[in-house]
């Protein structure tokens, strides 16, 4: 692979056409990452849509066996199952493998999981990092929810909380373009007085709020629930304990809200736990401003959180209130697994 201040790398999305695949297009793009050529692949059904890339019309092509061909960075933005279809292919062509649907985390591939934000908490990428690690290999890059969770984990462990929980509100885009649907499907015939189509959730998303999917929705909140907590785990190791987690679904398209609770052995002033959240690239609002929300963050590649506020019952508990652009955020952190990677390489 090519190094140094002026290489340029070809790069392939697969799934191009999944709402995570243009996002992560768009970062590549507003981050001015150093590419000659972005590959848009996909399921053949999807194959000769016209986009663009970087200002040019372009065609998602098919997905085909020598689609990695030349590629030094391949990302897997679409479904689970091409990623594990075709992870192999591409590792093997000699590009770094970046996934973002989870596929190699879930299935035990040898798969660097990777918060660049962490890196200078994270004894294994410290390490890594200090070590040059070389552009090359296989990178899990977590889920939003993940990458929350474990920034909060990281961040309050400073303090010696006695408990973490963290209640997260996932919107329908999590579940991609038909939860996106599904939600303005519903929306518009409730508002006409018709039944709802349920196909993603088996229950009615819209103007409500799920503690858990019909029986028909596959997987379940419960499962990605566990998913999630299996994934801090394995991510977190022994740098922090792993809070207490719970999903709510929410009707919302976009935007990752969540509200965590902790508690210490002693009272603790706000300030601190701000100034902690904030080294790991954490925003919070100024005095003053109003609390971000889904809206709000549109947009935005960071966890952004009001000012941080003390329980008015319990003396040592304070309340956390934050929301994440979900598309963004995940986008953001795959492509700068791949920044920090050609960072090392040129070491």
């Amino acid at each position: 692979m090519p190094s140094g201040p002026g290489s340029i790398y070809r790069v392939a999305i697969v799934g191009a056409s999944s709402l995570l695949g243009k996002e992560l297009k768009q970062v590549l793009e507003d981050r001015n990452f150093p590419a000659s050529d972005i590959v848009l692949l996909d399921e053949s059904a999807m194959a000769g849509t016209l986009t663009e890339a970087g200002g040019e019309a372009t065609f998602i092509r098919a997905l085909e066996e020598d689609s990695f061909e030349a590629a030094q960075f391949v990302f897997f933005a679409g479904s689970a199952s091409d990623a594990e279809r075709n992870w192999q292919v591409a590792a093997k062509s000699g590009a770094t493998v970046i996934d973002l649907t989870g596929a190699l985390a879930k299935s035990g591939a040898s798969a660097s999981c990777a918060i660049p934000s962490l890196a200078p908490v994270s004894p294994a990428q410290k390490e890594a990092a200090e070590n040059g690690s070389k552009a090359g290999g296989v990178y899990a890059s977590p889920s939003p929810p993940v990458i929350i969770v474990c920034t909060l984990a990281v961040g309050l462990n400073a303090f010696a909380p006695r408990r973490v929980s963290v209640l997260l509100f996932p919107p329908v885009s999590e579940h991609g373009q038909a939860g996106v649907e599904e939600l303005e499907s519903q929306t518009a015939s409730l508002l006409s007085f018709r039944e709802t189509a349920q196909p993603v959730f088996d229950a009615q998303v819209a103007f409500n709020l799920l503690a858990r999917y019909g029986e028909a929705s596959k997987p379940s909140l419960a499962e990605i629930r566990g998913g999630i907590a299996r994934e801090v785990a394995r991510y977190l190791g022994a740098l922090a304990p792993v809070p207490a987690i719970q999903l709510v679904q929410a009707p919302v398209f976009y935007g990752y809200a969540f509200a965590a609770y902790f508690e210490t052995e002693s009272r603790r002033k706000p300030e601190p736990v701000e100034a902690a959240l904030v080294g790991l690239g954490v925003k919070i609002a100024r005095p003053g401003d109003p609390p971000p929300t889904n809206v709000s963050v549109a947009g935005e590649s960071d966890i952004q959180l009001m000012r941080i506020e003390p329980d008015l019952s319990v003396p040592n508990a304070m309340w956390i209130w934050g929301v994440a652009d979900n598309l963004r955020l995940a986008a953001g952190n795959a492509v700068r697994i791949a920044e920090e990677l050609l960072v090392s390489s040129a070491h």
